[in-house]
């Protein structure tokens, strides 16, 4: 990611972060350069990982009835760095892991993972959680409502440094 961005390709990753679908000639109505340069500038920065990739948000009805979890995670003060990273790989490569951070506090990983059931997700957390011996301890929080999902990152002319 050599690349520095500029005014333009701000505006461009914005308005793409709503809607990545949008056309050359929709985005250039918001942004003032040709649908040409536009379509050159979104290749561009696909090509150099500023957008990192493209995906489909679900409807909200679709996912209705799925039970989602937020763990927070412990692991042992004195666990191998080894066996924490290999904690962190299965979750990061676990269908049912929607969100993994490495956070700094009183738990060390937060977890959002996705099941259709209790029964998934008891089996899930005792496969990842409950039989690892780096985890020192676990909690679950249940989500009941989803208010706000919005991965995205406002940038401002403040990152064009960059």
């Amino acid at each position: 990611m050599a690349r520095k961005l500029d005014g333009f390709d701000i505006a461009l990753l914005n308005l793409l972060q709503a809607d990545n679908l949008a056309t050359a000639e929709r985005l250039a109505r918001a942004v003032p350069l040709s649908p040409s340069a536009i379509a050159r500038r979104v290749r561009s920065l696909r090509e150099d990982g500023m957008i990192a990739a493209d995906m489909a948000v679900l409807a909200p009805e679709l996912a209705a009835d799925r039970l989602r979890a937020m763990v927070q995670v412990q692991v042992h003060e004195h666990a191998e760095e080894k066996g924490i990273a290999a904690l962190r790989a299965r979750l990061a490569a676990a269908p049912e892991v929607q969100l993994l951070l490495n956070v700094a506090g009183a738990v060390d990983l937060m977890v959002l993972v996705v099941t259709r059931s209790m029964r998934e997700f008891n089996a899930f957390a005792d496969r990842h959680f409950a039989a690892d011996p780096a985890v020192r301890r676990y909690e679950t929080s249940f989500v009941k409502a989803e208010i706000k999902n919005r991965p995205v990152v406002r940038l401002d002319e403040g990152d064009i440094s960059r």
